[in-house]
């Protein structure tokens, strides 16, 4: 096996060399006394013509096989212009099988035969697939330029602890049984969160780490129980100086990485992005906004608008430009069924018609509300008007949600494009049951001029927190950190801890703040997400080697399982089932 080549690295500047080559087959092609195999290894494919009378080996050669072969390089007559390699082909002089294969449950190529559970049950066979190694290559170059950019700004790699003291941070927990402690318990850590800011108040200024984190949560595309975080914490440095730093980094992915230009990040205020996205992480790479038709049906007699408008809601919309022959009942209904979802009621469907509106609610609309509503959005023959009415945030969620399903539907969202923005001005709180709970995490700064506020008015406090945007992903979260020592426990208390639950979760971390605590703050990139924006894949779990279904579990290892008694009882562990 003295490989001088990579297969996927050949081209015209090799043609008459002598190489030797390793690899999977592919596929084989018998012709006669010719045989083709395209052999594959990391770098890509090549393909191999074999004479069968000279090496009768090859009939019996099948897909998977791993073959090592000498051969010289020559120009291809039938060119293949989809792969790399296509001008040449290796006319064989030797070829040696190194392992046989069985028949594999999947196809492997880009395009596989394969559902998800498969493929993840058969893990190690699905990333043999091109486009799988693809992405986690790129996965790994990301992570390699965030180090590397990260590093010339004097940032340093330091490790915090995957065990750790339960504290609240916004989702549930992983428990650790201590063996030598009986009855007590670490916690995975969810984030370095307190640590990184440890690390602030020990005087390093700037950390970074490629950080794996655990949380208890329910899966989804873009979600994993155990996942990787490019942590970053810096010290002495305004919001705008540090957000600085981060564009940095992300030029350098964009440009090092992906060959595409520094992107232009605007940023976004959080209530210009409900009003006009619906979402605090809007995908940018269509214009499609939110419309508000409060001030059109101020005065209409429809009960849904006015019961609305009267109650303090809101009523928002969207325009869909010429696609009324296509907005049938059947999609009306989908439509409706996707906004209850996120809570409305129903759904207003208009369309526009030459002297008139149609639909069930069209009845309703007023001469001069028609007229309004075609003058204030520029309205044709064949658009459609989509209105929903409610609490404000919530009929924005929900039409925000209805304008992702239009722009995929009706293809309006450009392929192969990146759009990004920072997402700013978070409020500090929200209200829940008549309880405020922290928007972020209760270590997020509020603004300086808004700290007059926190008594008397808390839902007006805008928060130092920002979220970095990529094609409607959040993919990296931060904020500036509160580092007085008696604003951190106003907030804690704000949101409900007691001083005794403060002690007992947080004590170690409040006592820090009374030695001299820096002005910092930080960003933490959710690597697999920003990999999958990047990439274009559909989930996570196509940047992620080893990743969990949907159901939480490893098709591959059928993990988590039982324990077996013995590590129960050196745990002091019973399992108690339900009956």
């Amino acid at each position: 096996m003295n490989r001088t080549h990579h297969n996927g690295t050949l081209r015209m500047e090799h043609v008459g060399q002598e190489v030797s080559l390793v690899g999977w087959v592919a596929k084989r092609r018998n012709f006669g006394s010719i045989n083709f195999i395209d052999l594959r290894d990391r770098s890509g494919i090549v393909q191999l013509v074999v004479n069968h009378d000279e090496y009768p080996i090859v009939e019996g050669i099948k897909n998977e096989y791993v073959l090592a072969v000498t051969g010289i390089v020559r120009e291809r007559q039938d060119k293949n212009p989809k792969i790399a390699t296509g001008d040449v082909e290796i006319e064989i002089s030797n070829v040696e099988i190194i392992n046989k294969a069985a028949q594999t449950p999947m196809i492997i190529a880009d395009e596989t035969d394969a559902l998800e559970e498969t493929r993840l049950k058969y893990r190690y066979l699905d990333l043999r697939r091109p486009i799988m190694q693809q992405r986690l290559v790129t996965r790994a170059k990301i992570v390699g330029e965030m180090r590397r950019t990260l590093e010339k700004q004097d940032f340093i790699d330091i490790e915090t602890p995957m065990l750790t003291k339960s504290t609240p941070e916004g989702a549930r927990e992983y428990l650790v049984p201590s063996r030598v402690h009986p009855g007590e318990f670490y916690a995975l850590a969810q984030s370095p969160q307190i640590f990184k800011q440890l690390l602030m108040i020990g005087g390093f200024e700037r950390y970074y780490q490629v950080a794996r984190c655990f949380r208890d949560e329910d899966l989804r595309a873009d979600r994993q129980l155990d996942f990787t975080q490019v942590d970053i914490e810096a010290s002495f440095l305004s919001e705008n100086q540090f957000q600085e730093i981060v564009e940095g980094v992300v030029d350098n992915v964009m440009v090092n990485v992906l060959g595409e230009a520094k992107p232009d990040i605007p940023k976004i205020k959080f209530v210009d992005a409900m009003n006009d996205y619906g979402s605090d992480k809007p995908d940018l790479r269509f214009d499609m906004k939110l419309k508000d038709f409060g001030e059109i049906f101020a005065a209409s007699e429809f009960k849904v608008f006015s019961d609305t408008l009267t109650t303090g809601g809101t009523l928002k919309g969207l325009v869909l430009k010429g696609q009324a022959d296509a907005i049938t009942r059947k999609v009306t209904d989908k439509y409706t069924d996707l906004v209850k979802k996120y809570g409305l009621k129903g759904l207003v469907v208009l369309k526009v018609e030459a002297d008139t509106l149609t639909g069930s609610a069209a009845k309703f609309i007023s001469e001069q509300e028609r007229e309004a509503m075609i003058e204030a959005f520029n309205l044709e023959v064949g658009d459609v008007v989509f209105i929903g009415s409610g609490e404000w945030e919530l009929t924005a969620t929900a039409i925000g949600a209805l304008r992702l399903a239009l722009g995929k539907d009706f293809d309006l969202v450009p392929l192969n494009t990146f759009a990004y923005c920072w997402v700013v001005d978070f409020p500090m709180f929200a209200e829940e049951d008549g309880v405020l709970v922290a928007r972020h995490h209760p270590f997020t700064a509020p603004k300086a001029e808004d700290v007059a506020l926190l008594d008397e008015k808390p839902l007006e406090v805008i928060a130092q927190a920002y979220d970095l945007v990529l094609n409607g992903f959040e993919v990296a979260g931060g904020s500036m950190r509160i580092f007085q020592q008696e604003l951190q426990q106003k907030l804690f208390q704000m949101i409900g801890f007691t001083d005794e639950e403060i002690q007992r979760r947080f004590g170690f971390f409040v006592d820090a703040f009374q030695y001299g605590t820096p002005p910092h703050g930080g960003i933490a990139f959710g690597l697999d997400r920003f990999a999958m924006a990047l990439t274009h894949s559909d989930t996570i779990r196509d940047v992620i080697a080893f990743p969990k279904n949907a159901s939480a579990r490893c098709p591959l290892t059928n993990a988590p399982s039982p324990a077996i008694e013995k590590q129960l009882n050196e745990l002091h562990l019973e399992i108690v089932r339900e009956d």
